[in-house]
């Protein structure tokens, strides 16, 4: 019987332990990440699923508004090459929020892998690290956090050279 409760105890240092290593890396963008979710959920709450894409793509955009942030629609972004870091294309994302996160919206019965791959791609080939997936058609709404830390990113480094030789 005590050694019960010595692997309950062990157990729960363990997962206190782990519990404050996840505390001190930190979430990227708690404050805002939670406001987007927020504005997600109150727009399928209030509109459900089937409603048309650019519909719920205005919709999240005005709760967004409504909170105060900036929110930015289509805007073009710069897809750099890992090798190089020079600009090989453009990519234009639903909605860009306080120009820290990108937000993918869909309006299908069902999200792919094809989905997630396309904003995983543009968040490793562009300065944006942290992206949102949001299926409002599916059965129970879809919203996948996606991340790729700009430290994983040789490129940046590049991009960020070429910039201060222009400016001096």
């Amino acid at each position: 019987m005590d050694n019960t409760l010595d692997v309950h105890k062990t157990t729960q240092n363990r997962t206190l332990k782990n519990t404050k290593s996840v505390g001190k890396v930190g979430l990227l963008y708690p404050e805002l990440s939670y406001t987007i979710q927020g504005c997600v959920f109150e727009v399928r709450k209030q509109y459900g699923p089937g409603q048309k894409e650019v519909v719920y793509q205005r919709l999240l955009e005005e709760k967004l508004k409504i909170k105060g942030l900036k929110v930015e629609k289509e805007k073009r972004i710069n897809i750099y090459s890992q090798d190089s870091g020079k600009v090989v294309g453009i990519y234009q994302p639903d909605l860009v929020v306080e120009d820290k996160i990108l937000l993918e919206i869909k309006s299908s019965r069902f999200t792919t892998k094809t989905d997630e791959k396309q904003l995983y791609h543009y968040l490793r080939n562009s300065q944006y690290e942290l992206g949102y997936l949001i299926n409002f058609s599916t059965p129970q709404l879809y919203m996948k956090r996606i991340i790729y830390s700009n430290t994983r990113k040789p490129y940046i480094s590049v991009v960020s050279r070429s910039v201060s030789r222009s400016l001096a």
